[in-house]
């Protein structure tokens, strides 16, 4: 930014940046300024196993794991619809979630097979 020079934005939230920004500008260049940021796209998210149509899609902000099964079309007949698994980017825990659980860009929702 021409005034404050670069502002570290990986790893924050926008509303973290958006203040520093502010706290920044405050500092002897404005006073009171508002700082409004926007994020022009995020990275996908990926969806497998059993579900319609198993693939990467656009994540959307504020998205959870029940909007992602909608965007893919579904869960199939065998979806096991109670062990839903969800693994964030950059880790290699796999962790069991339910159809409420915040979806982040880079995720991979697993839907494994149900056994009767």
């Amino acid at each position: 930014m021409p005034l404050i020079g670069e502002v570290q934005a990986a790893g924050k939230t926008v509303s973290q940046v958006q203040t520093d920004i502010t706290r920044k500008l405050s500092d002897g260049y404005m006073k009171n300024p508002k700082v409004s940021l926007e994020v022009e796209g995020y990275r996908p998210f990926f969806i497998v196993g059993e579900i319609l149509k198993p693939g990467s899609y656009n994540y959307v902000n504020g998205m959870l794991v029940i909007n992602a099964v909608a965007l893919a079309g579904g869960y199939t007949y065998r979806a096991d619809k109670d062990d839903i698994r969800l693994r964030h980017a950059g880790s290699d825990v796999e962790e069991k979630v339910g159809e409420d659980s915040a979806v982040q860009p880079g995720d991979v929702i697993t839907i494994p097979e149900r056994f009767f």
